[in-house]
């Protein structure tokens, strides 16, 4: 009788079950208890899910504070050297 501590993702679950108990177990406990495993992972994965989001939300919020910056482009005719070998200014 080897006991089974159920972990998913990481999370300790808190089920011990030995071979015994769970041979006494009948299909239905076994499946409510699988559906609440199920239910649990749900919520933790929401949970982070909305702490990533919450944060993604605060990063926006500094981006839009940041005043657009407008970047330089360079035409063709500043890509060129002078004739005389002089760099442009």
């Amino acid at each position: 009788m080897i006991p089974h501590q159920w972990e998913i993702g990481g999370l300790d679950l808190g089920l011990d079950i030995n071979d015994s108990e769970a041979e006494s177990a009948g299909p239905i406990e076994l499946v409510t208890d699988l559906s609440e495993i199920a239910a649990q992972c749900a919520a933790s994965n929401l949970l982070d899910f909305a702490a990533q989001l919450a944060g993604l939300a605060e990063d926006l919020k500094a981006l839009a504070a940041r005043p657009i910056e407008p970047v330089p482009i360079l035409t063709e005719a500043d890509d060129r050297p002078e004739p005389g070998g002089a760099e442009p200014e």
